[in-house]
């Protein structure tokens, strides 16, 4: 033994070595061999130096836990090991100082008996087993009340196969409902049925009060003791008081009662105090309590066996077991009870919260050791068992109570004298003296058990199952058990609900859902104190409604509902069959689950058709809440997934879907840099696609960006998007030049047929003054927009399109906070800059106009913002009103198409789109065309009416230009000169120089040429006032007319104009007039 431990001295060396082993998750307590010892000793210097020899990580658990668990470890990022030269310029931690992280309050944790079998069985054998399931029995027969049990017992076992399911399928934390049906189908749900859940918890627990008042009038009264009518009021006086005083009798005082009201709510007083001592006062107390209630349950059995003990238990209906009572209670006897014509539905609401307590474990999930094993085990097993002992005392009762009766003794003996006894039996059958009274006593007994199933009350039946909500003690061998079992089992019941409610609704409230109720919440890790006196609230409002059967159906549809969404989460989540939804527990079945759901749904109806559109109606209320405030959760809901899969197979299905043009869409790929760098041509590509169609914005950086740079660009723009109410994607290339990373966009964006067909860009208003390389990329990207089929647009505004340099201060102006610009920025400024190049410095995307929020907020932030708004100088209103141009209604006016060529229609759809726009819809459609020559210009014109008519495009007016050929005037010739004078071939100027204009290129182009000079003069004649300018392209023919000469003749025809839109279709047809 000693050489084994390492204790003898020869042994000190292999004691020194084996020290380390000691130290491992795995114990060794013995080597066999010294050959062993080595290879082992080997291995576990191998597996130590592994962490010195590599970064990588070896797989652990707490490599997955959540960041923000203390107990989260982190792995090595790939940039990490992928790029070391990343590691010295990481701009800061993930995590925050040690100083400010808390260390979580671990409270007490429970094994799956004390955690869930126990709170389940206390839960389900709650009031309804001693005060209501002898009327259950009495209402619906012991065929139905079999049917009844086994009905609750099928939606409960169906909802803990789901629970078990979505409970198996990672961590459960505190929430329980709320916890699995938020992160299974998402917030929307699981908020309004986590607030409706809370609420019913609250009510159920005054329900369980209001059955151990009841209860305790039930003793009173067995001990001929009242405190005012031994009815409702009495209830709502034991249920917010508790008397201590035997002997005291206040019928009709009620003053005294008032009195009573305002010294306490003793009851549920005293179940708050044992809650808020804490979870572990609240389990023991649990134990004490099942203890007496499963006493109670074995004390009603052998009472049954026993039979009546004397006449007046005979004459109130105990006549122990007998075939014909048997019999007779077998069938149903319906009949009017508080008003009520009641049915099997009916009476069904009354007894289904019996059932509910199987979310009793559950709803405790944050304080189980292990959730995903105890639950399944817990409740199934209570399911089970609660079912079995529901069926077995319901045959018991109803074999050896008898529907009615009296209690009255002489009742008992007029009805033996003159019904039910046999000839054999009293010699003298008119003989009524009392001597033949005592005889018929003495064979009391035997008479009764062969043909005592009927009653004649000549007074009244106050006993029997229909009439008295005590039979299962006057059952029972010994009586008072029976009313500690009650207590027991009504107040366990009632401590669950009280622990459940403030649990699930902490739960919410952290999850902050719903606006201004975080404060219920408390801290996180400790109880909900608040939420205790909340519930406590809530349920003292219903107990003063006194009346168990009203409160009962009050709570049957909320928990109904809990249990539909419970097995709507399990079907959906096998529905969409996220590669994240691996239960460990298998026994469960999607259709099961669907079924689950539809069954609870229709019971609801068949409960109360009213309250279960008033159900539904509040849980859709509070989706719509949630949605509307589209809290900030990401929780991996399979609502997500399901969004994904629609997606998916929506694009799947396009893919098949043949085009046609009545269904053409314009998608589009508009090149702006960061969105929020150039938010007029965002605005304008908006008004074409409005959330109908495809809008990728494009982003070009010229240096490589690292992963989290692109990530955190992707996130602020999609953030910019949003704020902005603004459905568009983000599409960014890096490492690539403008020509290259634009031939990528066009190549790669989209999916499938959502893909984009038209390429949209700011126009160039540097190309002047810009690089000759520069000039040819953008150059370039029209022609290889082309050549693959994708039409091109390009978008002017004389003030310029990119406003990079200002956004930030016109978001504060929106924001009505005035803001410091440079002096020197002006409008003419913005004109200059190009509206294609790179505006940002690579990995750091241009603010969004969305207000951001400090994790880390300077206390002089204030001070700081009032110290500079004292010299302050408001921005520009002609860069404000050029940054919002195209997000104000337009002034009345006209849009001003100039369809010179077929291009397939494109020219004259987009601007009908953008017509049917709010704001534009002040813009009337002013088409202009040419005529082939003037004496045509009649028939033209006829043409092109018929035409847009036959289209169905409304327009306010048609002109035909007949005149295009005519030479430009002598002013517009020097314009055009002036313009590509610095791109005019010189004598030292190479032939292969593809940025100048070549005098062969110019006579070769002269007619083109004057046609855009004549248009220029033409718009300017007659489109000056337009709001809109939409203009056919002029076609770039390759190899034909160089980037120079083609940006000087959209120069010519944009100068100094209105908005100005240039469009060259696809030359596909996008319009048709065929139905």
């Amino acid at each position: 033994m000693a050489h084994e431990n390492g204790i003898n001295g020869d042994t000190d060396s292999e004691t020194v070595e084996l020290n380390p082993l000691r130290r491992t998750r795995f114990h060794v307590n013995r080597v066999d061999s010294v050959e062993g010892r080595t290879s082992l000793l080997g291995e576990q210097e191998t597996k130590k130096s592994l962490r010195h020899m590599t970064r990588e990580a070896l797989p652990r658990l707490d490599n997955y836990r959540n960041i923000m668990s203390i107990q989260a470890a982190h792995r090595p990022s790939l940039d990490e090991l992928h790029n070391p030269t990343l590691l010295n310029k990481r701009s800061g931690s993930h995590t925050l100082p040690i100083t400010d992280v808390k260390l979580p309050v671990s409270g007490i944790k429970f094994g799956w008996i004390q955690g869930v079998l126990m709170r389940c069985l206390l839960n389900i054998w709650g009031v309804m087993l001693f005060l209501r399931l002898s009327w259950v029995v009495a209402h619906t027969g012991i065929g139905q009340s079999i049917l009844l049990i086994l009905t609750t017992t099928v939606v409960t076992t169906i909802t803990s196969l789901s629970m078990s399911a979505i409970s198996t399928n990672g961590l459960i934390k505190g929430g329980g409902t709320y916890y699995m049906i938020s992160r299974s189908l998402g917030p929307e749900f699981g908020g309004s049925i986590g607030l409706i859940f809370s609420l019913a918890n609250a009510v159920a627990c005054s329900m369980y009060v209001v059955g151990f008042c009841e209860s305790m009038v039930g003793c009173l009264k067995s001990y001929e003791l009242c405190i005012v009518d031994c009815a409702s009021t009495d209830i709502r006086i034991i249920g917010l008081t508790e008397i201590s005083s035997k002997n005291i009798d206040l019928s009709g005082n009620s003053v005294v009662m008032f009195a009573f009201s305002l010294i306490g709510c003793v009851t549920i007083v005293f179940l708050l105090l044992i809650v808020m001592v804490g979870l572990e006062w609240e389990a023991k107390a649990q134990i004490g309590l099942l203890v007496i209630l499963l006493a109670a349950i074995v004390d009603f059995m052998i009472g049954t066996f026993i039979g009546p003990k004397n006449d007046e238990e005979r004459a109130k209906g105990f006549i122990g077991y007998n075939a014909d009572l048997f019999m007779d209670n077998l069938h149903s006897d319906y009949r009017y009870s508080e008003g009520v014509k009641h049915d099997f539905f009916s009476v069904l609401a009354i007894f289904f919260p019996a059932a509910t307590g199987i979310l009793a474990g559950a709803n405790i999930s944050g304080d189980l050791k292990d959730p995903q094993s105890a639950i399944p085990k817990g409740t199934l097993l209570a399911i089970l068992l609660t079912t079995l002992s529901y069926i077995l005392m319901a045959i018991m009762v109803g074999g050896s109570v008898m529907r009615d009766a009296s209690g009255d003794i002489n009742d008992l003996r007029t009805t033996v004298n003159n019904s039910y006894v046999v000839q054999s039996f009293l010699d003298v059958r008119n003989d009524t003296s009392e001597e033949n009274v005592t005889i018929v006593g003495n064979w009391n007994e035997t008479i009764w058990s062969v043909y005592g199933t009927k009653f004649n009350c000549t007074s009244g039946c106050n006993y029997g199952t229909h009439n008295s909500f005590q039979v299962i003690e006057l059952v029972s061998a010994f009586g008072p058990f029976i009313y500690a079992g009650c207590f027991a089992a009504t107040l366990s019941s009632a401590l669950a609900s009280l622990v459940s409610a403030p649990k699930v609704f902490q739960a919410l409230c952290l999850d902050n859902l719903y606006p201004g109720i975080g404060w219920f919440s408390g801290d996180k890790d400790k109880e909900p104190i608040r939420g205790y006196f909340l519930t406590f609230i809530i349920a003292v409002g219903f107990i003063l409604i006194g009346e168990l059967n009203a409160i009962a159906p009050l709570i049957s549809n909320f928990f109904l509902a809990a249990y539909t969404l419970i097995n709507f989460s399990t079907f959906h989540a096998s529905l969409a069959r996220p590669i994240g939804w691996r239960p460990t527990f298998k026994y469960y079945n999607m259709w099961l689950s669907l079924a689950g759901a539809v069954l609870c749904v229709s019971v609801m109806f068949l409960i109360s058709w009213w309250t279960a559109l008033i159900t539904l109606f509040v849980v859709l209320a509070l989706y719509l809440v949630v949605s509307y405030r589209k809290p900030d959760v990401n929780w991996g809901s399979t609502t997500q997934a399901q969004s994904y899969n629609n997606a998916l197979t929506a694009i799947q299905q396009l893919d098949r879907v043949e085009e046609h043009v009545k269904n053409y869409k314009p998608q589009l790929l508009v090149l702006t840099g960061p969105p929020s760098a150039r938010v007029s041509l965002v605005d304008f590509a908006h008004h074409i696609t409005k959330n109908q169609s495809l809008f990728i914005c494009g982003h070009i950086i010229e240096t490589s960006i690292s992963y989290k740079t692109r990530n955190n660009m992707i996130a602020k723009c999609t953030s910019w998007f949003r704020a902005n109410k603004i459905k568009a994607f983000y599409s960014v290339v890096d490492g690539a030049n403008f020509q290259d990373g634009t031939t990528s966009l066009l190549q790669a964006a989209g999916l499938g047929k959502m893909k984009p067909n038209i390429l949209l860009m700011g126009y160039k208003q540097d190309w002047a003054c810009c690089s000759r390389e520069n000039l040819n990329m953008y150059f370039n990207i029209m022609h290889k927009a082309l050549d693959m089929h994708i039409a091109v647009a390009l978008l002017r505004i004389q003030e310029g399109l990119d406003s990079s340099g200002v956004i930030t201060e016109v978001e504060e102006q929106k924001r009505f906070v005035p803001t410091v610009i440079p002096a020197n920025q002006s409008f003419s400024q913005l004109s200059q800059a190009s509206s294609t190049s790179d505006i940002s410095i690579p990995g750091s995307p241009a603010p969004k106009r969305s207000k951001v929020v400090n994790e880390y907020p300077n206390p002089l932030a204030n001070e700081q913002q009032r110290e500079n708004r004292q010299n302050i100088t408001p921005i520009a209103k002609e860069i404000f009103n050029a940054v919002t141009k195209f997000q104000k209604k337009q002034k009345k006016g006209t849009i001003d198409v100039w369809w010179l060529y077929d291009d397939g229609g494109l020219t004259l759809l987009l601007p009908y789109i953008i017509s049917t726009r709010r704001n534009w819809s002040n813009s009337k459609l002013r088409v202009f065309a040419l005529a082939n020559k003037h004496s045509e210009l009649e028939y033209e014109q006829r043409n092109m009416a018929s035409l847009l008519s036959k289209f169905r495009i409304d327009y306010s007016a048609l002109k035909v230009i007949p005149d295009i050929s005519k030479p430009a005037q002598s002013s517009t010739k020097n314009f055009f000169d002036s313009l590509i004078a610095h791109f005019q071939q010189c004598d030292n100027t190479k032939d292969s120089d593809d940025g100048i204009i070549r005098e062969s290129e110019l006579i070769a182009m002269k007619e083109k040429t004057n046609r855009h000079l004549r248009l220029r003069e033409l718009l300017l004649e007659n489109s000056m006032e337009a709001n809109l300018i939409v203009m056919t392209l002029p076609m770039p023919r390759k190899g034909a007319v160089s980037a120079p000469l083609y940006m000087a003749w959209l120069e010519s025809l944009t100068r100094d104009m209105p908005p100005f839109l240039l469009v060259r279709g696809n030359h596909t047809s996008v319009l048709t007039f065929y139905s």
